[in-house]
């Protein structure tokens, strides 16, 4: 046998080590990325998801189990939800993925990171599309977090994603970003994702979709100035009515914070933008968004008529027509029939959840 031969077939031996060697070593890892996400346990899992769930709770210190929020457990408006808690407390933070209106990307890592080493990419999870996105995270104590925090280390992260909202159902490019950028995640951390199909997902944000086109209705009514008035004069005016600051517009709150209907300009600016003078004020009502009330529309219009007496204004329906008298009371009526129907979808008129899906 020549000394080629030999080298060949050394070479060959070599090789074939090589392989073996790097699949021993895939195999480990992956059998590793198991163990941490599917915990051993002296329990057999055929004798019972209780039993098993109680040696989960013995194994983790007591901990209190997770709550999942169900179909019926509507989100409170924005200014009554509970801010989540100091880190490194032993509570969990009340707010949770919606799974009536969001879909759950999850993220288990390998090993525990660091909240520092999460932080600087959780701008880029903020929104796919026009759909925003929430992030969740549970410590490697067990704890459920709504954000991340620097001091702590995450066993797991939740990426909730909107399934609809006034720009339209969840489309499938939105949903390929999201996945996308989880696997971005898993990728530079170590971990392994999981998520519902794609075509469920799309499935479920048309229907979505349709329920809130059927349900979203919005009454506007319209000042008309005349001649220009000076918007720091208009401003004051509003003010003194009621109306706070909410963006560029001006807000009519209700007793917990969420506003019952708004005050803006006609051309969209800010009411302390620029020098020139207001000419047309327009009054809305964004029903899903608003607090169900027996005089929803009649409340706005006493605020529209006393604004239009201070401002020596018109106020006009949307037609551009004078309202007629008893007109409120109509509305009112056929308004009291759109809260019930929203409450029985699921979207209660100013909750979080409808502030959500009709954003």
């Amino acid at each position: 046998m020549s000394d080629l031969q030999i080298g060949l077939i050394a070479l060959g031996v070599l090789l074939i080590l090589l392989v073996l060697g790097f699949n021993w070593w895939q195999d480990r890892r992956v059998r590793r990325k198991m163990q941490s996400h599917f915990p051993t346990s002296e329990q057999d899992p055929l004798l019972g998801a209780g039993a098993g769930a109680a040696a989960g709770a013995a194994a983790a210190g007591g901990a209190s189990a997770r709550r999942e929020p169900g179909m019926g457990d509507a989100p409170k408006a924005h200014p009554e939800q509970p801010k989540p808690v100091d880190p490194g407390s032993d509570a969990d933070d009340a707010e949770e993925p919606d799974p009536a209106c969001e879909v759950v990307i999850e993220i288990n890592f390998a090993e525990p990171v660091r909240g520092a080493d999460l932080l600087p990419y959780m701008q880029s999870l903020r929104h796919v599309g026009r759909k925003p996105m929430r992030v969740f995270a549970e410590t490697d104590q067990r704890r459920h977090r709504a954000r991340v925090h620097a001091g702590e280390s995450y066993a797991s992260m939740q990426l909730a994603v909107l399934l609809a909202n006034r720009s339209g159902p969840l489309t499938a490019i939105e949903w390929s970003q999201a996945w996308a950028r989880a696997q971005d995640m898993a990728e530079r951390f170590d971990a392994l994702i999981e998520g519902p199909d794609q075509q469920a997902v799309l499935e479920q944000a048309a229907r979505l979709d349709d329920t809130c086109a059927a349900l979203d209705t919005q009454v506007g009514l319209t000042l008309l100035l005349g001649a220009a008035q000076p918007a720091a004069e208009v401003l004051s005016v509003a003010r003194d009515a009621g109306f706070v600051a909410d963006g560029n517009r001006l807000a009519w709150p209700a007793e917990n914070g969420v506003a019952r209907f708004t005050l803006a300009r006609a051309d969209g600016a800010a009411f302390d933008a620029g020098m020139g003078g207001i000419e047309r004020l327009y009054l809305l009502l964004d029903v899903p968004c608003s607090p169900a009330d027996s005089r929803a529309f009649g409340r706005m219009v006493d605020v529209g008529r006393e604004l239009a007496a201070r401002l020596r204004a018109d106020l006009v329906d949307d037609q551009g027509k004078p309202l007629a008298d008893g007109s409120e009371t109509v509305i009112d009526e056929r308004l009291q029939v759109l809260f019930g129907q929203l409450e029985q979808a699921g979207l209660p008129a100013g909750s979080e959840r409808a502030q959500r899906v009709f954003a």
